[in-house]
């Protein structure tokens, strides 16, 4: 069994990586898309919107179909669909077949996203103790590497058509290759929880309060990561006064301890408890972002940023496991729950703080995301496990 479950967690992590890497080279070729679609910076925005609204959709979607049909099923399809679907924003020429691609590219990401999710809470269960952190460690890993990649690339004058063509062939093999190691639902379940391995009737169910309560986290603390994602530069770069190439370091020092801290936090979640994290966690990022908000100096900036990513690095994670374990027989649809409102959090962090900067400096606008790290800090009980969640999530919170 230990051997499956090792397998099963190594496919997992190759899922993660390759979503990671797959929406990372469609980001570092959105500029030389965008030109030679022949579209403005505001049309692009909208167009974005496109696939916000894609990957919503995929995810909704995907959650009842992966608790129908198994996540072994669902999550090379999802991984085949993201990986084909990279290759069309490269082909678009005009503004309406962009369109298209992304909301193409959106659904495709939408399914990946909740039904290797999915896949990682059967891996959790299976192990006994929490995993999921890391998983979205890689996912971050693979948003890196597609950097460097991109990079290369473009240097080289690779077109997009040729790039994005060569990355979808790489996840068509990935995903093939890493598909027969991934766990049927009984593999997921060690010999001492056969008795409760009964088959799931897949009656329509009522999403419980609780899993609504936990995604209304989830979009207050991506939030906060769509705030850091598009607005940590511009802050030291028109707050600060800094030179482009320094500013560039605030979202760099968020990104990378951020990476750092999901590849750490499920060590810590094992000896102090879910609670613990998201409750500390959470308060760490109000203060990292305080300090940045209100500080007069670079290096000081800096340095909150990076806390506020250390702070936020193992909060969505528990969100997403408290979901997964709430009920085994609804496990992706409670997952798409809580995915789908935390990327709605993601989309809708930058787009609030351009308004309020009308009315406010940016840097006192930052005291929204601040506020939601205080709001889930408090409220971090939420992922308190129940007597029906597995043992990995038993520890007791500090």
């Amino acid at each position: 069994m230990d051997r499956y479950l090792r397998a099963g967690r190594l496919a997992t992590f190759a899922y993660f990586t390759l979503n990671g890497f797959l929406m990372g080279m469609w980001i570092v070729h959105i500029p030389v898309i965008e030109h030679r679609a022949g579209i403005s910076h505001a049309l692009l925005g909208w167009l974005l919107l496109l696939l916000g609204a894609g990957a919503f959709a995929g995810m909704q979607a995907t959650g009842p179909l992966t608790d129908r049909f198994g996540s072994r099923m669902v999550v090379p399809l999802s991984a085949a669909l993201c990986s084909a679907a990279v290759v069309l924003p490269g082909l678009a020429a005009n503004a309406w077949a962009l369109g298209a691609a992304l909301l193409v590219l959106g659904v495709g990401n939408g399914c990946l996203d909740v039904s290797m999710n999915a896949h990682a809470v059967q891996v959790e269960h299976g192990y006994q103790r929490p995993v999921m952190s890391a998983f979205h460690a890689a996912f971050s890993i693979g948003g890196v590497l597609a950097a460097l990649v991109g990079a290369r690339t473009l240097s080289w004058n690779w077109s997009p058509v040729t790039t994005l063509g060569a990355v979808g062939l790489v996840g068509l093999a990935v995903t093939a290759l890493a598909a027969p190691a991934l766990l049927r639902p009984a593999a997921a379940r060690r010999p001492m929880d056969a008795a409760a391995a009964a088959p799931v009737v897949n009656a329509p169910r009522k999403t419980p309060r609780h899993i609504w309560a936990l995604a209304t986290l989830a979009l207050m603390i991506m939030l906060c990561e769509g705030v850091a994602n598009d607005w940590s530069a511009l802050h030291l770069r028109n707050v600060l006064d800094a030179p482009a190439a320094t500013a560039a370091l605030a979202y760099g020092s968020f990104a990378t301890t951020m990476t750092l801290g999901r590849l750490l936090a499920d060590r810590v979640a094992a000896r102090f408890g879910p609670v613990a994290i998201l409750r500390h966690g959470a308060s760490v990022a109000a203060l990292g972002l305080t300090a940045a908000a209100l500080s007069p100096w670079i290096p000081l900036a800096l340095i909150g940023w990076a806390v506020f990513g250390a702070g936020l690095s193992g909060c969505v994670p528990q969100l997403f496991s408290a979901a997964g374990h709430t009920d085994q027989g609804a496990a992706a649809t409670n997952v798409s729950r809580v995915a789908g409102l935390g990327y709605l959090g993601m989309l809708a962090g930058p787009a609030v703080i351009g308004p309020l900067t009308h009315v406010l400096p940016l840097n006192l606008t930052f005291f929204l995301p601040v506020s939601c790290c205080v709001i889930a800090a408090a409220t971090a009980g939420i992922v308190r496990p129940s007597r029906h969640t597995p043992a990995l999530l038993e520890a007791e919170a500090v």
